[in-house]
């Protein structure tokens, strides 16, 4: 018969506590929890509680297990309150690589911001853009840092977060957020090379066409095209913009090695027209 109590494990703060059920590590959140207790200690598993986030990789787990060897208690308990910020915002399950990758990143970001010593973010913008609303939730989650640590967190340090954050939705994946913002910006500096043009980064038209990008690759990667009934109109009436946009698709497909089809060449063809017609020539 299975002991559904809880035995504590390590006490992150009075809210966030690691702890053990049934030979399983879980970490366990509810306000006020862990006042007073200390590890050894039984909780029992009728216990109310807010939520539960369980690791259940092998490697994921060792690798958060080494991770609490290393990251001081408090700032892991802190983390583990924004994680839980984050679930309920999103109102869905995040990959449990974020209990890794998010509390190392914070970490580290704290250890250097103590050192005044600031990474950029030169793709601040782009991110905004891209996870509107994982960004909006990145910036609660740099207030909760900043009241929680008195440290002055700068704005850069949002968008980092905010890739975090969408790749904990999107199967834990970070390496392709970070690609696919940085592709978006290189495939906007591309063309403003090629027609000469300044593209405002706060303009409505950026912000349609790096949508556009997003939703493209994510429709080329899931094989789900969508029809333009405009194609053979588009390559006559814009000319260059469709052969520059030829160009764009060859970008992507050496990044993400497959196929763009023509029907998304002519959409992006239509965006390169706007920003023709409304950005800044050199």
């Amino acid at each position: 018969m299975k002991n559904h109590n809880y035995e504590i494990k390590k006490i992150f703060n009075n809210n966030v506590i690691l702890v053990s059920q049934n030979g399983e590590e879980k970490i366990i959140l509810r306000k006020g929890l862990g006042f007073g207790k200390k590890t050894g200690d039984i909780i029992s598993g009728d216990t109310p509680i807010e939520k539960i986030f369980v690791i259940k990789d092998e490697g994921n787990s060792s690798k958060f297990n080494q991770l609490l060897t290393k990251v001081d208690e408090d700032i892991v308990g802190m983390c583990e309150e924004i994680i839980l910020m984050v679930s309920h915002k999103l109102n869905e399950e995040l990959n449990e690589k974020i209990h890794i990758s998010l509390i190392d990143h914070i970490a580290f970001t704290l250890q250097r911001l103590k050192k005044n010593d600031e990474i950029i973010n030169p793709f601040l913008v782009e991110t905004e853009t891209l996870y509107r609303k994982e960004f909006q939730i990145a910036e609660k989650a740099i207030r909760i840092i900043e009241n929680y640590t008195g440290i002055k967190v700068p704005d850069g340090e949002i968008g980092f977060i905010t890739l975090h954050i969408h790749s904990a939705r999107n199967k834990g994946n970070l390496s392709n957020t970070v690609k696919y913002t940085f592709l978006c910006n290189s495939i906007v500096e591309f063309i403003e090379d090629s027609l000469n043009i300044y593209i405002d980064r706060q303009s409505l038209d950026y912000a349609r066409f790096l949508t556009h990008i997003r939703f493209a690759i994510e429709r080329i990667l899931t094989s789900n095209p969508i029809k333009n009934e405009l194609l053979s109109v588009i390559k006559k009436q814009y000319k260059q913009s469709y052969k520059l946009a030829k160009n764009v698709a060859k970008i992507i497909e050496r990044e993400i090695e497959i196929k763009v089809v023509e029907d998304e060449i002519g959409y992006i063809s239509i965006h390169i027209e706007k920003f023709k017609n409304s950005a800044t020539i050199y």
